[in-house]
């Protein structure tokens, strides 16, 4: 199909994808997100187009390289930027208490290099090339009591700084100056970075020099993209992102951004939005200077409809989509042979540490997640089930558990010291199989033993798991399998099915 100026849909890539920073090899796109306190950590994708996007790997996948044990919610690993130079893939980001390392691939969907720990503070690192030399900037402040961009050149393969440190820009006053990356165009180098946090007041500005040590001087019209006026209120919360140019010559900015399920409130969390930039005087405009759901830009691929998503048990590998609370235990999973079996732990939801919980990404708002499983609780509080997590203190769950008077189906809601048994009924033993469907307002729970059709057996607000209601949440729902027991057992959750759709 030939390049035109299309209409696509955004968010692109949906769900709890914040952060997001893109590099083009040839015509190839590779794109990755923030992940926080899950692991594997850093998601990659790849597009050949901008508006399809397939999950290829993740770029944390070794637990000892990366502890993620300690960190708290909405903690340990953000704010990745990724970028190619001589045939090999750099990404850099900040890991929570340990600073802000780099890690190599020659291959983006394979293995990644042990980090290599940069000499640098701040957070929200970034990397640029040029003439032989790599330079790196964060939002490390050299002067107590100033928000600043600093720079300095290093050594990309050992994290050495070879300059001193430089105080680059200020930014235009807005609060939470961060997200730096630097770029040459046309004989200008642009900063951009982004400003007024990262809820309703979030903004990218920018600001450019004819040195890569500045001065810079700020965009006349900044900030460039913003949705802090934006009264119709389908997207909010844009900003920190990162421009760049396709390979027809275009240029284009991914960036964060919300949507919206009741009133000003997501369960999602930040997704990934891509918007288009034509050039005036010098500098990168965005219509209207905010984002949109509907939007059109020149492209040469029409937007597909989202792929079914199904776990294939029959093999012994996890798929790039499936995520885990910190550094998982490898002995609470078994996988293969057409089930996946999940060992309980004593480790709760509740603990903010790794209990036994499989899970993905929630995929949209219209959606659905159903599993199929075999569990024969042995002592009184072994359960398993299905858990919709925002974080230690927000989640629900649905689960069959041993009580003292039987086996039964619970719903169960928990956000902070609100605790509330939604359902509870008796269940028959045989093949369990749980159904949520999700909508922007509620999560729909149903049920079923062996063949017989499915029962509705109660519903629950999406309120209470919204990033609004958690407060300093940086993640969205994720939905996933859980096991869980108030001692030693024998009991085991075999799972036979597992899938995650949008409706």
């Amino acid at each position: 199909m030939g390049q035109g100026n299309m209409k696509y849909t955004n968010p692109i890539i949906r769900g709890f994808h914040p952060d997001p920073s893109i590099c083009r090899v040839g015509d190839d796109y590779y794109l990755v997100n923030s992940s926080f306190e899950y692991f594997p950590g850093i998601p990659v994708f790849h597009s050949k187009d901008l508006v399809n996007w397939t999950q290829i790997g993740n770029c944390v996948k070794r637990a000892d390289k990366f502890p993620l044990d300690r960190v708290k919610d909405s903690g340990g690993i953000w704010a990745p930027t990724i970028r190619h130079e001589k045939g090999i893939f750099y990404v850099t980001a900040t890991l929570e208490k340990y600073g802000n390392f780099i890690i190599t691939s020659a291959d983006p969907a394979g293995e990644w290099s042990d980090p290599v720990w940069v000499e640098m503070g701040g957070i929200d690192p970034s990397l640029y090339f040029e003439n032989g030399k790599a330079y790196y900037c964060t939002n490390e402040s050299l002067h107590p009591g100033k928000e600043e961009i600093s720079m300095a050149e290093i050594d990309a393969s050992t994290g050495t700084l070879l300059s001193e440190k430089r105080t680059i820009w200020c930014g235009v006053g807005g609060g939470h100056l961060e997200a730096p990356h630097v770029y040459h165009i046309d004989g200008w180098y642009y900063l951009i970075a982004a400003e007024g946090g990262t809820f309703f007041n979030h903004m990218i500005t920018m600001a450019r020099s004819r040195s890569i040590w500045g001065p810079y001087e700020s965009c006349p019209w900044n900030p460039v993209l913003t949705n802090a006026h934006d009264t119709s209120k389908e997207v909010l919360c844009t900003g920190h992102g990162d421009l760049f140019r396709d390979h027809f010559g275009n240029w284009w900015i991914v960036h964060l951004g919300t949507r919206i399920s009741r009133r000003t409130m997501t369960h999602l969390g930040r997704e990934t939005f891509l918007t288009p930039v034509v050039w005036k005087d010098g500098w990168p405009v965005v219509e209207n200077r905010k984002a949109v759901l509907i939007s059109e830009g020149p492209l040469w691929a029409g937007q597909e409809k989202p792929k079914k998503w199904n776990a294939d048990f029959s093999r012994e590998n996890w798929e790039p989509e499936w995520i885990f609370l910190r550094n998982p235990r490898g002995l609470s999973y078994k996988r293969g042979d057409g089930k996946l079996v999940l060992y309980p732990s004593t480790v709760t939801l509740r603990d903010g540490k790794n209990p036994t919980f499989a899970a993905v990404r929630q995929r949209d708002f219209e959606s659905e997640t159903d599993t199929e499983f075999i569990f024969d609780p042995c002592r009184d509080g072994d359960e398993a089930g299905i858990a919709i997590l925002l974080s230690s203190d927000f989640h629900y769950t649905f689960c069959k558990k041993k009580t003292p008077d039987g086996n039964v189906l619970v719903v169960e809601k928990r956000a902070e010291d609100f605790h509330q048994v939604a359902y509870c009924a008796p269940v028959q033993d045989g093949i369990l199989r749980l159904k949520v469907c999700c909508s922007k307002e509620y999560y729909t729970f149903y049920y079923s033993v062996d063949d017989v059709p499915y029962k509705q057996v109660c519903t629950a607000s999406t309120r209470f798991l919204s990033c609004e209601v958690a407060g300093k949440c940086f993640t969205g729902t994720v939905i996933g399998l859980y096991t869980v027991s108030s001692g030693e057992t024998e009991a085991f959750m075999e799972v036979l099915k597992f899938s995650n759709n949008p409706l």
